[in-house]
């Protein structure tokens, strides 16, 4: 039997009894006896986890963790490869048509006939194939079928919501236009991945190169180089030069935006993507510095649009195709693709009260055979409903097949006055004030005289009025009335030009818009937004400060699935104060101001003319409460498409927004509205800004007894000034003879005594030739024949004659000749 006694020197421990800590921190031993392996020490105990450190993964743990992802996406990569096979070619690669319908679900049109021919490598010059893989794939000869960290970046932001990104390789984007399609999920983008890899291991990189030439989208309903090569400048592929090629292949990244006929407003993007495909080229080495430095931007030719695409279809479908695009609702390649079905929000009958309008308004007076400048003449529309924005109509143009460019839509021509109530709408929004601290409202007093120096402004300013005529001290409604260029270039500064800026922005305005610069000239409408931009302005003003975003469409749906449109929840975006109380201002224009001609429309109506620099434009911007309308008509040359003024077009001197655009617009808004009756507007004005009563009587005017006594109603309705005859011009004792409906028999200035008339002695409408008088009863300038108001905020009146309204003279708030107003 073995001997079981422990060695000596070791004391045999009680196993109830826990062991002691000796010394040097040992347990159950004592000094160097403690000491234990070739060490002498005892290995230390581990410490617990406690507080958030018990939450974080040893890194054994995390590395077995690794592995298992790797083993997973491994096996997943492997099972993927071996299960997506490549299939044959999908049916968008024969696109189908897209249906268009109005509103009521009756056919607008239809597009989609197939623009393609595929041509073999070889015959496209190697210059092209260059400029394609500078502008989508630099490194496309050398890299891998597919980019993995670009893959993972479009997935994961396709799953957030983010819309469409790019990233992918040449050969992903063939196989998505050849063999799958262009939904942006997730099952697409791993289906394409697998069968990118695929394509990569079996089909060389010329065969893949070649297929994604002819599959790609160009625009103008293009499918290939080829189709492209014909579409934008009307020759085969095999004679594209560099440029050519760098711009069709600039057009792969947005075919409808970088459409430099289609859409010149998006003119700089498309040459500067032009420069970067190019730039491209000289850092791979296709092309030498000097070349670079001589090649020029090449013009692509004019658009050939379908048959089926004539008359106003045309631009309502492009219209359309834009509001898609631009409200990233679906991408350029998915559109193309075809198979929607579109209901728009165009309404037939109004349509077509539109086209009629301009038809007999404007149309028929043409005469271009025998007058030069009436082949010049254009025309844009455009109509909301301001409580849906919805645009129920649109004027695009003569014909989509004559004249491509949609002047409903089109950003190249100033708004001129119809710029003027932004101005004052930011005014009532900001409470502003004048220079000398007056509250500027409808009733406050500012100088209208010819080239007066805007003050407070840090860029020289000098505005001309239109006719170069002075008005001496108006009223801000009477400025608008008569579109006094120098009253409101001085209220832009007394606002703040960029303050205004940001209301014109709130009311619709979109902030890129060419020219949109804050300054006291953009009174005067020097930006160049689109009719249909203004219509939305307007209609946010109409809608008493409430900005609703327009649309074209009403649904898009896809073999039974509805696409989801952009949310358009309306917004308050100024007072209804600020925006009342302009509308109020507007409604003068038209009852007694420049735009008399909308009168014609039978509904009460609020509205503003502008004419552009140069006479390049006439605008007239008008509504009624449930009707929002701009009308533009603008001078180009048919042959050149330079920008011209329409001088002596339809016979006349000068063409204004009073004159054809206000006709149209009431002919339009007749038609428009015959199944309502004539609405009111309801407005609620800021204080201070409600017509100044009547003038009391003179003190020494005898009192009329209550059987003489006229009951207190409107003046009446102003005619067209007639040249306010008084005999040359000559005031007799400030007697006005001038004869005009409303016959103010009271209004005669006496050596500058006024007295009131039967009609309360007030008339805003200056070319009557009556005179105004002021709250403390006094005429002002008795030897000219004038009363000027004070602090009532009226209008002053006139006796002048025809001499009396030469350019540069002084009018002192009388309504100029028709040949000197907007």
């Amino acid at each position: 039997m073995s001997d079981q006694s422990p060695p000596p020197g070791w004391t045999p421990r009680d196993p109830d009894t826990p062991e002691e800590p000796g010394q040097n921190g040992q347990t159950g031993k004592s000094g160097q006896e403690g000491k234990t392996g070739k060490t002498g020490r005892a290995p230390k105990a581990r410490r617990p986890r406690t507080g958030w450190r018990r939450f974080v993964p040893g890194w054994r743990l995390v590395l077995g963790c690794l592995l298992l992802f790797a083993l997973l996406l491994g096996g997943a990569l492997v099972a993927g490869y071996l299960l997506v096979d490549i299939p044959p070619a999908n049916s968008a690669a024969i696109a189908q048509s897209n249906v268009y319908l109005y509103s009521d679900g009756s056919q607008l049109a239809r597009d989609g006939e197939v623009n393609r021919v595929n041509v073999p490598l070889s015959q496209i010059p190697r210059t092209v194939q260059e400029a394609v893989l500078a502008a989508e794939d630099r490194d496309f000869h050398s890299e891998r079928a597919v980019d993995p960290k670009a893959m993972l970046r479009a997935a994961w932001n396709t799953l957030m919501g983010k819309g469409k990104q790019s990233g992918s390789t040449i050969t992903q984007q063939y196989v998505k236009n050849y063999y799958l399609g262009q939904e942006q999920t997730v099952s697409r983008k791993v289906k394409e991945f697998f069968i990118a890899i695929k394509l990569g291991r079996e089909e060389s990189k010329n065969h893949i190169l070649e297929g994604y030439l002819n599959t790609s989208y160009f625009g103008r309903n293009a499918y290939g180089i080829q189709a492209a090569a014909q579409a934008y400048y009307g020759k085969d592929v095999g004679k594209l030069t560099t440029a050519e090629g760098a711009y069709l292949a600039t057009l792969l990244n947005s075919p409808s935006a970088f459409d430099v006929v289609a859409h010149p407003q998006s003119r700089a993007r498309a040459v500067a993507r032009w420069n970067y495909v190019l730039d491209g080229m000289v850092k791979k080495g296709w092309m030498s510095q000097a070349e670079r430095a001589a090649t020029r931007f090449p013009e692509p030719g004019k658009i050939r649009p379908a048959a089926g695409l004539s008359g106003q279809r045309g631009y309502l479908v492009e219209a359309v195709k834009d509001y898609i695009l631009d409200h990233k609702i679906l991408d350029d390649a998915t559109l193309a693709e075809g198979g929607y079905r579109i209901t728009t929000t165009i309404d037939k009958r109004r349509q077509n009260a539109f086209v009629d309008a301009v038809d007999e308004e404007m149309v028929s007076e043409l005469e271009p055979g025998t007058r030069k400048a009436d082949r010049l003449v254009r025309a844009g529309g455009a109509s909301i409903d301001p409580a849906t924005g919805k645009v129920v109509a649109m004027y695009g143009g003569i014909d989509y097949t004559k004249q491509y460019v949609n002047n409903a839509t089109r950003h190249d021509y100033q708004v001129a006055s119809t710029f003027k109530p932004f101005v004052f709408t930011s005014a009532v929004e900001n409470g502003s004030r004048t220079r000398d601290g007056r509250r500027i409202t409808p009733n406050t007093i500012y100088n209208g005289d010819n080239k007066r120096p805007v003050a407070g402004s840090s860029v020289p300013f000098a505005p001309e009025n239109e006719g170069q005529l002075s008005y001496g001290d108006i009223t801000v409604n009477t400025a608008t009335d008569l579109s006094v260029n120098a009253v409101y270039a001085q209220m832009a500064v007394d606002v703040g030009t960029d303050k205004v800026k940001k209301t014109a922005i709130s009311l619709g305005i979109p902030e890129n818009t060419p020219n949109f610069v804050s300054g006291p000239a953009m009174a005067l409408g020097t930006m160049q937004a689109s009719v249909l931009d203004m219509t939305q302005a307007y209609a946010t003003l109409a809608d008493h400060g409430r900005y609703t975003p327009y649309t074209l469409v009403e649904k898009i749906t896809k073999e039974g699935d509805t696409v989801k449109l952009p949310d358009r929840t309306p917004l308050q975006v100024v007072s209804r104060e600020a925006a009342d109380t302009t509308t109020s201002m507007l409604v003068s224009v038209v009852d007694n101001g420049t735009g008399t001609a909308a009168l014609a429309a039978g509904h009460p109506a609020a509205g503003k003319t502008g004419t552009a620099e140069q006479d390049r434009a006439a605008w007239f911007a008008g509504y009624t409460p449930d009707l929002v309308t701009v009308v533009s008509m603008m001078g180009q040359d048919p042959d050149t498409g330079t920008l011209q003024p329409l001088y002596g077009a339809l016979g006349e001197t000068r063409i204004g927004g009073g004159g054809y655009p206000a006709r149209i617009w009431a002919a339009y808004t007749k038609t428009a509205l015959e199944a309502s009756e004539p609405e009111d507007f309801d407005l609620e004005l800021e204080p201070g800004a409600a017509q100044s009563p009547p003038p009391l009587p003179p003190a020494d005017t005898p009192e009329q007894s209550p059987d003489d006594e006229q009951s207190p109603g409107p003046p009446a309705r102003p005619s067209r000034p007639t040249g306010g005859q008084n005999n040359g011009g000559q005031s007799q004792g400030g007697q006005n003879q001038g004869q005009s409906q409303g016959q103010n028999q009271g209004g005669q200035n006496n050596g500058g005594a006024t007295t009131q008339g039967t009609d309360a002695g007030t008339s805003r409408g200056a070319d009557q030739g009556s005179t105004q008088g002021a709250d403390q009863g006094t005429a002002q300038g008795a030897d000219q024949g004038t009363a000027q108001g004070a602090d009532a905020g009226t209008d002053s009146g006139t006796t002048a004659g025809p001499q009396g309204l030469t350019q540069g003279g002084t009018t002192a708030g009388r309504r100029p000749l028709p040949e000197f107003v907007e």
